[in-house]
Parts: C-alpha cells; sequence; structure tokens
C-alpha cells in the first residue's frame, strides 16, 4: 500500500449503500474495488442491514454497511477514489437521497476535521442517521481513542429511525493477504 500523498496511515471509515439491482453483489464490488487500490486496505466490514428509505420514500429498501479502512491517502484522494468507484458501479445523480446502484460516504478519518466545498470531516449528519450508526457501531472498537465509539453509543441511545434498520445478512471481510495465509 504505497502512495505519493504521504507514508502515514490513518485509519477510515466508510458508509455504504445500495438499493438498485443486486444491491449486495453491488457493495461486494464496491468493497472489492477500494480494496484493488494501492493506497487501501479494508480491515474490517460490519453486517449487512436492510434499511427503509429516508427523505425520498417511494424507492426500494437499501442494504446499508460500513467498512472500516487503513489508508495513506489524504481524505480528498480517498473521496476522489469512492466517487470514482460509485461511477464505475453505475451510480447516477437524478434524484436527492434518491435510488441509487451504490452510495459511498467518508464518515471519519482517524485525527481528521475538515470544513471544504468538496469535504467535510467528521461527516456532518452520520450522527442522526440509524442506517449509518448501526453498521458503523458493528466495526469502530470500544475504547478507541477518539471517543468515537462512545459518540456512537450515545447517538444510538437517542436516535430515531432504529426499527427502519433490519438485520440482513452477516458479513466477515477477509483480505487477500488473509486468505493467502489460511
Amino acid at each position: 500500500m504505497s502512495t505519493s500523498s504521504t507514508s502515514e496511515f490513518s485509519e477510515a471509515y466508510i458508509a455504504l449503500g445500495a438499493n438498485l439491482g443486486d444491491r449486495e453483489a453491488t457493495l461486494m464490488k464496491a468493497i472489492s474495488a477500494l480494496q484493488e487500490h494501492p493506497g487501501i486496505e479494508v480491515l474490517r466490514g460490519s453486517h449487512l442491514y436492510e434499511t427503509d428509505p429516508v427523505g425520498y420514500l417511494d424507492q426500494p429498501c437499501f442494504v446499508n454497511m460500513a467498512v472500516a479502512l487503513r489508508t495513506t491517502l489524504a481524505p480528498e484522494e480517498l473521496l476522489s477514489v469512492m466517487l470514482d468507484v460509485e461511477q464505475r458501479l453505475g451510480r447516477e445523480r437524478k434524484i436527492r437521497f434518491g435510488p441509487r446502484t451504490v452510495d459511498l460516504d467518508l464518515l471519519w478519518v482517524a485525527g481528521r476535521e475538515m470544513d471544504t466545498a468538496l469535504l467535510t470531516l467528521p461527516h456532518p449528519r452520520m450522527m442522526e442517521r440509524a442506517f449509518v450508526l448501526i453498521p458503523l457501531s458493528d466495526i469502530v472498537p470500544e475504547g478507541e481513542p477518539s471517543g468515537l465509539y462512545e459518540n456512537i453509543r450515545r447517538a444510538l441511545g437517542t436516535i430515531d429511525g432504529k426499527e427502519g434498520v433490519r438485520f440482513w445478512k452477516t458479513y466477515n471481510w477477509h483480505s487477500a493477504s488473509a486468505l493467502s495465509e489460511s
């Protein structure tokens, strides 16, 4: 995993969702595409959850999940890779919060806060969305030094919409290096 931008590693969390086509297969393709990038290593993934649409309601249910990454990319570079993956998997931006083949949202990057025209970190609405927090709670380790785990737990205690997020399927990420070790 190397890139010209920096030699330091950062942990990052991404939310993934899909509600058109083969939702699960599209999410797996997105994760594989991220893993194939030389500056990204997928560390772990949440379970998959079927979720009711939020905002624009006249659309199919989503499958949502979250992944933890280790990356050498700067946040803006990571976002660019994510947008490229969306485009390669057929994402079209026609209706805000509308149906989509895939959606990747950069939620959090260790030690980074920013607010630019392209990117706000941490994601400004992640603590308001049960469909983000429930999968994220699967993969953020307890005692994580930034306090993210505690903030997620606190938000989940008060957030509305949890009934619209249903466990759908177990998911276990096994990187190519882990597979070759067994």
